[in-house]
């Protein structure tokens, strides 16, 4: 199987604007592509994980890599799949951000001399005159395409600013400015990217000619990438002190029956033949399926020794063991009790298993939490600081969720 039918096989590919050249280019290895990752915050989450491995899978073919940190973009905005304007970052947040990012990406990719490069736009874009950006690019784009775009289609309703209004076009003039100086001829994204995608191509075509249109070549992963990561409303962080390696295996091991085989395909370096063989588990077979992308996932991101603790703690706890080792943990000051109490709402909310009282009061009613393998049954229970000394007290949310409570002073 050569590499460009693995990626197919994988379900990696959505739409692409030449397959016949594009699988040439990437079996050849011949490939110099981008990814672009905006660096809205201080850590890449669970979701950049298709783009990290994809990278990964494609320069272990001979392709190079290019990672493109969207330093001057971030300062923008992209408008795809949002239904409000992102929040402004200074230039300092950005450029932390950006070097949180490539000390992580660099447990996936292998930079230096003729291997990954990694890039920051904000080279390029912050010294642009905007008239001769308007010039130069803005002659290129029909603004009855840009507002067909489904990008943009999606704000319309609750207002487009023109600020974001921009964002293709600076996505595309990253392509443009990469073709030219580093011999970029192909770029990956999300498919909600696609008409941003497009606009880079069809630049490139009209300021450089047609010969140049037949080295560039777009590729779209799917955009499933982009719905990975996210639980319980809160992102799955790719940085240790944000989702500890326990939290990361689990939410891993507690992905959807229907979506796991999926992931291991998309995500994991599994050989296709052990996948293919799992195609039909179920039942229990599919817990099996759980532990193995869990284990191989977070193996990547926090190494061996921290997938194999996550592993254990995980089979103790479901076993009834009671092992809490590795479990999150959550020390609670003496401010968070009242005369040497905490109700059982505060704590919930304190351990950030709740995002407010109600909805601990709601998942209380309904029975769904207990604590130390007893059913916590009134929302008005309280507990003595007491029981939070030593170990702690063990909080099981639901049936997958399992997380520690103990006092500051308890080592």
């Amino acid at each position: 199987m050569t590499c460009y039918e693995e990626l197919k096989a994988r379900g990696l590919i959505a739409q692409v604007t030449n397959e016949e050249e594009i699988s040439k280019m990437i079996d050849a290895g011949k490939a110099v592509f981008y990814i672009g990752f905006d660096c809205t915050a201080d850590s890449l989450t669970a979701g950049h994980f298709m783009a990290l491995t994809l990278m990964k899978r494609l320069q272990m073919a001979g392709n190079k890599p290019i990672a493109l940190i969207g330093g001057g973009t971030t300062m923008i905005g992209d408008p795809s799949g949002r239904t409000d304007m992102r929040k402004m970052l200074t230039r300092e947040d950005i450029a932390h951000n950006a070097e949180c990012f490539k000390r992580q990406m660099e447990r996936f990719i292998e930079f230096g001399d003729d291997k990954a490069m990694m890039l920051n736009n904000a080279d390029w874009l912050l010294n642009l005159n905007y008239v001769e950006l308007l010039r130069e690019v803005g002659a290129c784009f029909s603004v009855n395409n840009m507002l067909r775009a489904e990008c943009y289609k999606q704000r319309m309703e609750k207002g487009l600013s023109f600020l974001e209004f921009n964002y293709m076009i600076m996505q595309s003039y990253d392509f443009y400015y990469m073709f030219q100086h580093y011999g970029c001829n192909m770029q990956f994204g999300g498919d909600d990217q696609w008409s941003n995608m497009l606009g880079g191509t069809e630049l490139i075509r009209r300021k450089l000619g047609k010969d140049a249109h037949a080295m560039t070549i777009t590729l779209l992963t799917d955009s499933q990438g982009k719905k990975m990561g996210k639980t319980a409303g809160n992102a799955v962080w790719l940085d240790a002190n944000k989702t500890s390696p326990y939290d990361f295996y689990q939410y891993w091991r507690n992905v959807d029956d229907a979506d796991v085989l999926k992931c291991i395909r998309m995500l994991t370096f599994l050989p296709m033949e052990q996948i293919q063989d799992m195609e039909h588990w179920e039942g229990s077979q599919l817990n099996q399926a759980k532990e193995i992308l869990a284990y191989e996932l977070t193996k990547m991101v926090h190494g061996e020794g921290e997938a194999e603790k996550a592993q254990q703690s995980a089979r103790a706890l479901f076993s009834g063991a009671g092992n809490s080792a590795e479990m999150p943990c959550t020390e609670l000051s003496e401010s968070q009790f009242t005369d040497g109490k905490i109700g059982v709402l505060n704590l919930l909310t304190a351990c950030g298993l709740c995002a407010s009282n109600g909805e601990a009061r709601r998942l209380v009613q309904q029975g769904g939490i207990s604590i130390n393998d007893t059913k916590v049954t009134a929302v008005d229970t309280v507990l003595e600081c007491s029981a939070f000394s030593g170990d702690g007290v063990v909080i099981k949310k639901g049936k997958k969720v399992f997380h520690r409570a103990r006092t500051t002073a308890a080592q």
